[in-house]
C-alpha cells in the first residue's frame, strides 16, 4: 500500500501544474478581473465552483485546443 501511494505521487508531481484542474487561480500579471467562469476574491486570486484546466496565455494567442476566457487565461476546450 505503501509503495501505491509513493507512486502515485510521483506521477502527480510530475504533472506540469499549468495543465491541472484547478479551482483557485492567481490573478494574471496586468490583469485586475478574474477569467470567464471564475469569482473575483477581492484579492490577489479567483475560484471557481468547477475544476477547469487553466493556463496563462503570457500575451501570447491560446494554443490548439484552448480558448481565450479573458483576464489572461486560457481553459482546455
Amino acid at each position: 500500500m505503501k509503495l501505491l501511494l509513493a507512486a502515485l505521487s510521483v506521477c502527480a508531481l510530475s504533472v506540469p501544474t499549468s495543465v491541472l484542474a484547478q479551482k483557485k487561480i492567481p490573478k494574471a500579471a496586468g490583469h485586475n478581473q478574474c477569467p470567464m467562469g471564475y469569482v473575483n476574491t477581492l484579492g490577489t486570486t479567483c475560484v471557481s465552483p468547477i475544476n477547469y484546466e487553466m493556463q496563462p496565455t503570457n500575451g501570447e494567442a491560446c494554443e490548439s485546443g484552448w480558448m481565450n476566457v479573458g483576464a489572461g487565461y486560457c481553459r482546455k476546450k
